[in-house]
């Protein structure tokens, strides 16, 4: 259950920092700014990924990779090829199913998103200028060309997330890589391939029909504590 809701904490993380435009600017608010324009005027996209969890104690990364897509209004669609499993979203509702267990988690879109977090890109309301203090800005070169690395911290407290780095690319302003780091230091890296935008994507694309014989479990919000009491 913990694994479920790391994957999906950190999946809705990642929603608002796929692509950005093509800019002149060499400052990391600039390059916030533009990631920012970029996300409100993208409708959708899709691209492949690869993505490694590197736990703090485990010695072996645990890896995965498959094609994304996204669309506005909290509607998203992760299919795994390694491992087999689909994370999907219609805006509403949020499948996680895993075949080989003939197992489905299902949990509730705005629950995930009632809070003012990363995660409220999805809703449209996320701003990194607000909701992220900007650490550093650093620049890497690979054999494939030179990037941005842009270090952020969540002004709100998340245990799921302590710190995110972005890799940028220089000339185009796409994002490469997003590092997640949780508060015990285990790190979830994505990686973006192919990225494209504004693609077309039906909101059908984003259904998900429950096969028969797979168990359902639904994901309970937490209780809140009480307040007042004696």
């Amino acid at each position: 259950m913990r694994k479920a809701s790391l994957i999906i904490s950190c999946v809705f993380i990642l929603f608002q920092f796929v692509s950005a435009p093509s800019v002149l600017c060499a400052t990391g608010q600039e390059v916030l700014n533009e990631i920012q324009n970029r996300y409100e005027k993208t409708n959708d996209f899709e691209a492949n990924f690869t993505q490694e969890y590197i736990g703090k104690v485990m010695r072996q990364a645990n890896k995965g990779e498959g094609k994304v897509y996204f669309k506005k209004k909290g509607m998203m669609r992760w299919d795994y090829t390694v491992p087999n499993q689909k994370l999907i979203s219609n805006g509403h509702t949020l499948w996680y199913y895993q075949p080989e267990d003939k197992q489905v988690l299902v949990s509730d879109v705005s629950k995930v998103l009632k809070e003012k977090t990363p995660l409220a890109f999805l809703a449209g309301e996320g701003n990194l200028s607000r909701d992220f203090d900007l650490l550093n800005l650093s620049e890497s070169v690979s054999q494939k060309g030179d990037n941005y690395v842009v270090e952020l911290a969540p002004r709100e407290s998340l245990a799921t997330l302590s710190k995110l780095i972005l890799t940028v690319d220089k000339k185009t302003y796409t994002v490469l890589q997003a590092d997640v780091i949780d508060e015990m230091g285990n790190v979830t890296r994505t990686r973006f391939i192919d990225t494209k935008t504004n693609v077309g994507l039906s909101n059908s694309f984003f259904q998900f029909t429950i096969p028969p014989g797979t168990d359902v479990i639904k994901m309970q919000e937490p209780s809140a504590p009480a307040r007042g009491g004696k």
